[in-house]
């Protein structure tokens, strides 16, 4: 890529922001074959600052669909009841996924893991470099960037800003970001234990007062904690006594807080930019969206964004498909977006509910949680991910939009293992064609005789039944399998 203001290459990509969704986004597209350079703000660092300690199902797929599930696995704990709040739990082992549980683990273990695919499969990465402004035409984006006192551009086809709630990328392009900030003055420290907490996520909520602790698994602990009778701003200062003390009235007791070797103070916002994408400029992540932690669904959308964006963006640089297929992007991702903020605001609401009409209807909400399968059974989907389904065209299978699980193929493989290509995979009936126009095909382990085609991330592009009359492929045709998808070539 040039630094001048041209591009030796305009099928490239630049992303802005290096954290989760960027790394998975940039991974996936240098994967893909696209040049693609990382650009971030801070110094290359592994950073203890993360928010997030909580890995859902579906982010749990998307990460084996790139083989990585489980070497994650393996650096955190599972956790199969997630307690909302009060009487309110969810039995995770009821997902109908591989990845029936809560993976508590921090994000930057996540981060270090999506960074070591980016570096191998051949990002380029630009530290401490801050984007200044960019300019956009019909053959692709100038960045303006800043690094180490210089002012220089670069080029590239397409730009994703995954650079968090402030985002320059969004307010290059004059998107707004309308919302509110819903918490003040949520504190965080890091800290050692006296008394090491029964469960491996502790958290609950009395009264004004709300406090959660998790382990980073080197002897020190997370702990977020909020009382809303003490409101103050941000840069107010912080001492561990404060925290213990809110500590306890939400918990009880402070586990023998001691030790803290970081503090500080945020306030949560819940706000989403209008549109996805301005052109050859698209938002993925917080940078498009943020909302309270409730739930744990923060960095878990930002994930599924970017695999929900980046087949689809290698698609298009690499000529395989046109714009339109990036028009679905927002379509799909968007109402996923609005959706987590009103769960995750409706949640932290409900929590620190004092009046008697939302008492009533937190308990309402938990009585048909627990009581009644499909009202547990939305509210798992939609936490976990595991529920979310994109809009069908018209007339469609009923299967097109949805999440395929990961279902058994003939030699001993599975669905998510044959995703790791980063193709369609065209399911067909045993005995079928290994060939079929050019689509990769896989086969039924069992004695089903319908066809499905899942796209790259996962969701159902197109299926078909087993028809009445039966051939060398179980009642499916090869001229039955639409040559384009939304603007994709599949043949």
């Amino acid at each position: 890529m040039d630094s001048t203001g041209s591009s030796r290459d305009t099928g490239s990509v630049i992303v802005v922001g290096a954290g989760p969704t960027g790394l998975l986004l940039a991974g996936d597209l240098a994967a893909a074959g696209v040049p693609v350079t990382l650009v971030e703000r801070r110094p290359h660092r592994t950073s203890n600052l993360s928010r997030a300690f909580a890995v859902h199902a579906r982010t749990l797929e998307q990460l084996d669909a790139r083989g990585l599930a489980d070497e994650l696995e393996a650096k955190g704990q599972r956790l199969q009841r997630l307690r909302l709040f009060g009487s309110l739990f969810l039995e995770l082992a009821e997902l109908p996924s591989r990845f029936n549980h809560l993976l508590v683990v921090p994000q930057y273990e996540v981060e270090k893991l999506l960074e070591r695919r980016a570096v191998d499969a051949g990002v380029t990465f630009a530290y401490e470099t801050e984007v200044t402004g960019l300019a956009q035409d019909a053959d692709g984006v100038t960045l303006h960037v800043r690094t180490q006192g210089e002012s220089k551009d670069l080029r590239a086809a397409y730009v994703v800003g995954t650079d968090g709630m402030r985002s320059s990328v969004r307010t290059a392009v004059g998107l707004p970001f309308p919302g509110k900030s819903v918490i003040r003055s949520v504190v965080l420290a890091d800290v050692r234990l006296g008394e090491q907490p029964d469960n491996v996520l502790t958290v609950n909520t009395v009264g004004d007062a709300f406090a959660f602790i998790a382990p980073f698994g080197d002897g020190y602990y997370r702990v977020i904690a909020w009382n809303r009778a003490h409101d103050v701003s941000d840069d107010a200062p912080l001492d561990l006594d404060e925290v213990r003390e809110t500590a306890r009235l939400a918990l009880g007791r402070d586990y023998g807080m001691r030790d803290a070797r970081w503090m500080s103070r945020f306030h949560s916002d819940e706000r989403q930019a209008p549109k996805y994408r301005v052109g050859r400029v698209l938002l993925a992540g917080d940078a498009a969206h943020v909302h309270t932690p409730a739930g744990g669904q923060g960095m878990n959308t930002g994930l599924q964004d970017a695999a929900n964006l980046g087949w689809k963006l290698a698609a298009v640089v690499g000529g395989r498909a046109s714009e339109e297929l990036l028009d679905t992007y927002e379509a799909e991702r968007h109402p996923v977006g609005k959706a987590v903020l009103r769960s995750s605001g409706g949640l932290v609401r409900l929590a620190m509910a004092k009046r008697p009409w939302t008492l009533a209807a937190r308990s309402a909400l938990a009585a048909a949680v627990t009581r009644a399968r499909p009202a547990r059974t939305r509210a798992m989907g939609q936490i976990t991910g595991i529920g979310v389904r994109y809009p069908a065209p018209r007339g469609a299978h009923p299967l097109v939009g949805r999440r395929v699980p990961d279902v058994a193929l003939q030699g001993g493989t599975r669905l998510y293992e044959a995703l790791r290509t980063g193709e369609f995979v065209l399911i067909l009936p045993q005995g079928s064609p290994d060939k079929l126009d050019g689509v990769r095909v896989a086969h039924w382990a069992s004695e089903r005789r319908s066809a499905l085609l899942v796209r790259p991330d996962g969701y159902a592009a197109w299926a078909r039944d087993a028809g009445g009359e039966e051939g060398a492929e179980g009642g499916v045709k090869s001229t039955d399998v639409p040559e384009v998808f939304a603007g994709y070539s599949l043949r």
